[in-house]
């Protein structure tokens, strides 16, 4: 049998831009994608905790060090400048591996600065 857990979690980033008119996905800090194990183009689940939406779409590389966190494309309308989001990210573990699984979850600023090393 296999598992979903949970692999990472960005924890309470901070949205810096919505863009309407873009394609769709989630710009994200590539330093937080770097430190949180997420890859490019991975599935994202991402809860906003200022209006309870929760919507899944997939990351894509933002400018390094810049801390950007962007709603992109139809995600623009389920958050605004200055929203707080969880994002995480989902992996299936086998039982065993399941067991011995810890999430990395990386905690950030208002300025999405990394807080935490995992």
């Amino acid at each position: 049998m296999l598992r979903q857990m949970l692999r990472a979690k960005i924890h309470r980033a901070v949205v810096t831009d919505a863009c309407l008119e873009y394609e769709g996905s989630l710009t994200v800090d590539e330093d937080l994608l770097d430190a949180a194990g997420i890859l490019p183009y991975e599935l994202v689940m991402v809860s906003n905790l200022n209006n309870g939406e929760r919507f899944t779409t997939y990351a894509i590389n933002g400018k390094r060090g810049g801390g950007e966190v962007v709603l992109n494309g139809p995600t623009a309308r389920k958050g605004v400048i200055g929203d707080r989001v969880i994002i995480f990210c989902y992996e299936y573990y086998n039982d065993e591996e399941a067991k011995r699984h810890h999430p990395k979850v990386i905690q950030v600023d208002s300025q999405n600065r990394i807080t935490n090393t995992p």
